[in-house]
């Protein structure tokens, strides 16, 4: 659904984008990961047609994209980071939406309309003018309008940006059944918990370069540097973190409350081996899990591993 090959721009002698390559299927969630001025923004440009690459290919739907492809472009739905109000303010909800789907050449558009905002709980305000709408509900109307004409890619850049928890979840629902439904989307967000939750794949990209690529948990489970234990006991006796230390299979022990934190190699599965040391000792686990890393931290360790390389070379990469 969206190919690129050695994608690249620059401003001036500054490289925001260098040689990013994607290939992105058709019904995937792709998340797209990076710090402030990692080259996520001029990156989605590019993709949409607004910004043209200094070099290299951008593909959509199997097909050469450029700007002036306006068939390709009608199947794209874009929600941008902060809803631009522009002209429309004196405009109510519906109106705004119905213009819109006159410009998609949109017939009957009333009941998707209806629909789409009973399905972000916009229902109510749908007779209101848009220039009196929270942020949250801005954020919500944009979704609606990028849904209107039905398109095969949906772009999102911090879609759920100015959100309550109960409209963090509505969004999160209405991806997933977009996508359920097969619409292919790719989306940016700096609140990794949801990008967790939702994306099949993710990539991660600093300094204008792309740092890592892969399914969700395998890039998780090859960023771990080694496994943590989490164990439940009723209590700790004295000692017991000192005698785990000394196991043959630990790299670190330590506790909190009534809880052992325990590392150990990625290399394998552990946890049998310490339930049977503690039963030895006529203690019983109340649970034994396992910690997986977390998006979040795999996105520390990369972008702040190669801060540090950057460091190390004055800057240069």
């Amino acid at each position: 659904m969206i190919q690129t090959r050695e994608l690249t721009k620059q401003y001036g002698r500054f490289t925001a984008v260098d040689g990013v390559n994607l290939n992105i299927a058709a019904g995937e969630i792709y998340g797209f990961l990076g710090p402030n001025g990692a080259g996520k923004t001029s990156t989605i440009m590019m993709l949409l047609g607004v910004v043209k690459p200094t070099r290299g290919e951008i593909s959509l739907f199997g097909e050469r994209y450029s700007p002036g492809r306006l068939d390709l472009r009608r199947r794209i739905g874009v929600v941008p980071e902060k809803h631009p109000l522009g002209m429309w303010t004196w405009m109510t909800a519906a109106e705004y939406l119905q213009t819109f789907a006159d410009l998609f050449g949109l017939k009957n558009a009333g009941p998707r309309i209806d629909h789409l905002l009973e399905r972000v709980g916009l229902a109510e305000v749908r007779n209101k003018r848009f220039s009196e709408f929270s942020r949250g509900m801005l954020q919500k109307l944009s979704i609606v309008r990028a849904l209107l004409h039905d398109p095969d890619i949906l772009f999102l850049d911090e879609p759920i940006s100015g959100l309550d928890p109960f409209g963090v979840k509505q969004i999160r629902d209405l991806i997933l059944e977009e996508n359920r439904d097969g619409r292919t989307i790719f989306i940016s967000s700096h609140i990794l918990s949801e990008m967790e939750k939702i994306c099949h794949r993710v990539a991660i990209i600093f300094g204008g370069r792309l740092m890592a690529e892969d399914a969700m948990k395998s890039l998780l489970s090859t960023l771990a540097k080694d496994r943590e234990i989490h164990v439940d006991l009723e209590s700790i006796p004295e000692g017991l973190t000192e005698r785990i230390k000394g196991l043959p299979f630990v790299l670190e022990a330590t506790q909190t409350e009534n809880k052992l934190l325990v590392k150990v190699p990625k290399s394998g599965d552990y946890r049998k081996e310490l339930s049977k040391h503690l039963i030895d000792q006529n203690l019983v686990p109340l649970s034994i899990q396992e910690k997986s890393l977390s998006l979040e931290e795999a996105f520390v360790t990369i972008t702040q591993e190669n801060i540090d390389l950057f460091a190390r070379i004055g800057g240069k990469a």
